[in-house]
Order: C-alpha cells, then structure tokens, then sequence
C-alpha cells in the first residue's frame, strides 16, 4: 500500500510540516517582517539541503544537474519560492488572510490543468471529485476566518484580489516546472536549485525595494532567528523536499490537492496552543477537506 502510494503520503508529509511552518513562521514574521523571514528561511534552508547532500550524494552543490535540470527547476524555484511568497504577502495586507487564502485554493485545479497540458497527465473521474471536496472543505473553512486577521476597508479590493491570484498560479506554475524539470533528479537536489533561484530572486527583489537594512536588523533578534531556523528545516529542508518527492511519484494535481490541507490541518494546533475557538463550520469543512483527502488515496 505503501510503495504504491509514496506520491500521495510524501504530499500529506509536506502539508504537515508547512503546517508546522505556518504556525512558526506567523511568529516570527510579526517580530522582524516577512518578507526578512522568507529570505532567511530560504538561506537557512540552503545550508540544510546542502549538508544533506554532501552526506548523502557527495555533492555540496548539484554540479551534477543537467542544464535541463537548471533551467526548469531555476524557474520553478523563481516562482513557486520567490514570486508567489510575494503575491501571497501582499495580498494579506490588501485583502486580508480569508479571502487571500481561498482565492489559493484555486492551486489544486490550476495545477492538474498545468499538468494536462504541459505534461499530458491523466486524471481520473475519482482524482478530479477528490479535489474537488478538498477545494470545497478548504474554502468552506477560510472562510470561517475571523474578522480582526484582515487588513479592513481593503479587503476587497481588484489589486488584492489580483495579487493573489497571482500567488495561486505562481505556486501552480513552479508545482509544475519542478516536476517537468527534475524528471527522474535525486529530489532534495532538485530542491537545492529550486532554492537557489528563489534566494537569487528574492535578494534582487530586496535590492530593488531597498529592503537589505531591515533584513540586517532581524538577524539580531535572537528568538525570531531561532523561529525561522525551525521553519526552514521543518517547512523548507522536509516539507518542500517532500513536495518534490510527491509530483516525482503521482500527478501534480493530486499532489497539489493533498498538500492544500494545510488550511485544514492547522486547525487543532491552533486550538490548542494559541486558544482558538472553533465553529460548526469550520469542523464541516475539515470533514468534507479529509474526505476529499480519503478519495485521493483509493
């Protein structure tokens, strides 16, 4: 069950530590500023992978890559590490975190018709229902979010609202260009380019926003680096390594479909550490997320 399985368990892997990530990184961007945690969580994270593959391949760097390999993993990093985070970011300060958030479920869909047409991925009636009922759940619990986590009188405006759909087909398009451009490439080495072009992208973007002295700044808070350190090697050393592992070894909808959980997933931690309180309909889009979740697996 397992082996045959590896794609759709590697997805729900990820979605659990970007759950693990989200509640860390929440933290630590109130302290210092998210956009200087994406940054230091991506270089962080660098230092990770690059250890590991010096261990485990004898590789520091993935000298070993193929000038395909570069090329399409450059630009899934560019935009599914780089340009989508700032979409995403943006968005919640224009339009707030509920409706931001939904607008991101448009992933899994957006996903699977990037797959169809690039890669010619097959899917079948059960797939597309099992999306649809996590999409539906997802959905059914961002809305639920609470008033006071939104940027009021903003919230709906055409420029959020075009920013993060912007950060959904950033995440889509860099889902797909990974899996195109890893092929049959040893995952966390993948990972290590996709990373790199995403610090390369990020730092110019930093340049041209004049941003370096607030990045320089967060790094003499002790308790936001020590955040961010965990975050990069729960969410971005395992969890992104994951997500390759996963579209390596099922469709890149499917996967992307599970890894959407995450919405739903941080609920209980929420409750219990930070004293949330939880709404009937919030429970009903968990069921309805995990059910659809259920289907993938059959």
């Amino acid at each position: 069950m397992f082996s045959s399985r590896v794609g759709e368990f590697a997805a729900l892997a990820a979605a659990c530590l970007w759950t693990v990530n989200a509640l860390i990184a929440e933290s630590a961007s109130r302290k210092v500023g998210s956009v200087s945690v994406t940054l230091i969580r991506l270089v962080l994270g660098f230092a990770f992978i690059s250890a590991l593959n010096l261990v485990v391949r004898g590789f520091l760097l993935p000298t070993d890559a193929t000038l395909h390999n570069w090329i399409w993993l450059s630009l899934s990093g560019v935009m599914g590490l780089s340009v989508a985070d700032l979409f995403i970011f943006r968005a919640f300060v224009e339009i707030g975190a509920r409706i931001a958030m939904l607008i991101m479920a448009l992933v899994p869909p957006m996903t699977a018709l990037m797959g169809w047409l690039v890669m010619r991925e097959s899917l079948t009636g059960l797939d597309l229902m099992g999306m649809l009922l996590t999409v539906v759940g997802i959905a059914l619990v961002v809305l639920e979010k609470k008033q006071n986590t939104e940027s009021i009188g903003s919230r709906h405006s055409l420029t959020g609202v075009l920013l993060a759909f912007g950060g959904a087909v950033s995440q889509a398009i860099g889902l797909v260009l990974g899996k195109y451009g890893m092929g049959s490439y040893y995952f966390f080495a993948a990972t290590q380019i996709r990373v790199i072009a995403g610090i390369i992208g990020l730092s110019l973007f930093i340049s041209f926003i004049g941003g370096w002295p607030r990045v320089f700044r967060a790094l003499t808070c002790k308790s936001a680096m020590l955040q961010t350190s965990c975050g990069a090697f729960f969410g971005l050393f395992l969890g992104v390594s994951f997500s390759l592992l996963a579209v390596q070894n099922t469709q890149a909808g499917v996967a992307s479909a599970i890894m959407a959980l995450v919405p739903v997933l941080i609920i209980p931690p929420s409750i219990i550490f930070k004293k949330d309180r939880v709404t009937y309909r919030e429970v009903l889009g968990a069921i309805i997320a995990v059910w659809g979740s259920a289907i993938l697996f059959l």
